[in-house]
């Protein structure tokens, strides 16, 4: 039986999985579902995304990534095994060759638990590849020839900043601020301002509905509920863009600090490069409205969202699983 190659973009958020000569064949939450008591895993994914925060005592929805890397090896591995056997279909038994993204700066041990992780749901063999990289082959940058590349590429656990030059990272980094961080500067602003408590889905939603990171990008309101903290009894109140704008407004300074560190350690041939090419943005965090304008005025740059910024690293997994001697070190 043949086997299948298979590409996955193991993010804090969501779990990308893509098949050479198939495609991305599935996108779902990083979250599993388990019975405490028995420690059995009741539901894996979108269902499980489904339960957060609505579970009764015993069933908890976890997430098994953190900051780009494993919290929980166990849940991890169960995760994995659930996605490679719903899209490996009857062919489970022939063992695929996986190449799993992970952030630029995690540590030996980080990515050796990443790779453990994999080998253990049945793979011939695992390669591990830098996101960023693989993100910015993803949206369609050549970074085969000798001119800067400028990729940032901001997940749901974490923001990597890369500069890349002849197939490889020339300066790097990657900071855990990101898509989680700003779900929880939500929460955190509604309940300062507003005396209400939300939980992680609403905060997510306001994010994505009317969610803006720069003044004059988006002028929207939504109704949110939840918890009046005085009363203890629901509550709705109107926030809008601007709003979410304060809240998010100190995390994403802290990625257009990370950016700017970057481009100041970069060498000045490369560096003129970017200015020419600009900077692309992948990754959920790419979708904030805003995002482009804030960056550009912020490193005086042209900056442009990739034409597919949630699946870019998975694309890029789908490609470099075509050429796997770029990697086959």
């Amino acid at each position: 039986m043949f086997s299948k190659d298979i590409g996955i973009d193991l993010g804090t958020a969501n779990v990308l999985v893509y098949i050479k000569g198939q495609g991305v064949v599935l996108n779902e939450p990083s979250v599993v579902a388990i019975d405490s008591e028995t420690k059995k895993p009741l539901a894996v994914g979108s269902e499980a995304h489904e339960m957060l925060g609505r579970t009764p005592g015993r069933v908890k929805a976890i997430k098994p990534m953190k900051d780009g890397v494993i919290a929980d090896f166990e849940i991890t591995e169960i995760m994995l095994n659930y996605f490679i056997r719903k899209v490996n279909g009857k062919s489970w038994f022939a063992r695929p060759r996986i190449l799993i993204c992970c952030p630029s700066n995690i540590t030996q041990v980080e990515k050796n638990a990443i790779k453990e992780a994999a080998e253990r749901t049945g793979a011939r063999r695992v390669f591990l590849d830098e996101e960023p990289k693989v993100a910015a082959i993803g949206a369609g940058m050549d970074i085969s020839k000798p001119s800067g590349n400028m990729v940032i590429d901001i997940g749901g656990g974490t923001t990597d900043v890369a500069i890349l030059s002849l197939g490889g990272i020339v300066t790097s980094d990657s900071i855990k601020v990101a898509g989680n961080t700003f779900d929880n500067d939500i929460v955190k602003f509604v309940k300062e301002k507003y005396k209400l408590l939300i939980g992680e889905r609403t905060a997510e939603e306001i994010k994505v509905n009317i969610g803006s990171v720069f003044k004059e990008s988006a002028k929207e309101k939504m109704e949110v509920r939840g918890r009046d903290l005085v009363t203890g009894l629901p509550h709705t109140i109107t926030l809008t863009s601007d709003e979410v704008e304060e809240a998010l407004r100190e995390s994403i300074y802290i990625i257009v600090n990370a950016t700017k560190n970057v481009l100041e350690q970069t060498p000045p041939e490369l560096a003129a490069d970017i200015i020419d090419k600009g900077i692309v943005l992948t990754g959920g965090g790419a979708l904030i409205k805003g995002i482009d304008q804030l960056l550009s005025s912020e490193l005086k740059v042209p900056v442009f969202i990739a034409e597919n910024p949630l699946t870019c690293v998975a694309e890029g997994t789908g490609i470099l699983l075509e050429n796997l001697h770029l990697i086959d070190k």
